[in-house]
């Protein structure tokens, strides 16, 4: 795989820049989120902080990563070179199950959000931010897939 890497054409370069990016600013907000599921500890606070960081940042880092990750899929011509290896199949699983999972989480803590605001809703909000764990552990996943490119 090695050879590939030397030999991608420049035009590439910043596809390449604009998946990773996305994946960096998603992998944080979702290592903030499952933090302060881990920390919080009931603090509505850091629950709030943990949301909203998968909110705000998250989601936005997902929509980048996966319009990169096209980008490159359609430049690259995948299917033709590559046919389809393993690490590219881990990447499309982890990021469609991501995103079911970022919606899921959204939906929860949001209900959860709004139900704080007359004392409940609490354990919504914590459950939302323990599914960033489960997210988290599948995105360490996709960067060992993608870096170690198994075949």
């Amino acid at each position: 795989m090695s050879t590939l890497a030397l030999i991608r054409v420049d035009e590439l370069n910043f596809p390449l820049f604009v998946h990773v990016l996305g994946a960096m600013i998603l992998v944080g907000a979702t290592l903030t989120a499952a933090s302060a599921a881990v920390f919080a500890r009931g603090d509505e606070g850091l629950l709030r902080i943990g949301y909203w960081s998968l909110l705000a940042v998250g989601l936005p880092g997902y929509i980048v990563m996966r319009v990169g990750a096209e980008w490159i899929y359609s430049k690259e011509n995948v299917d033709d070179v590559l046919e389809d290896r393993t690490w590219v199949g881990i990447g499309y699983i982890v990021a469609d199950a991501g995103a079911l999972l970022v919606v899921i989480s959204l939906i929860l803590g949001g209900i959860g959000l709004y139900r704080l605001r007359t004392g409940g809703g609490r354990g919504l909000l914590t459950a939302a931010l323990w599914i960033s764990v489960l997210l988290l552990a599948a995105e360490i996943l996709a960067i060992w897939a993608m870096g170690a490119k198994p075949d």
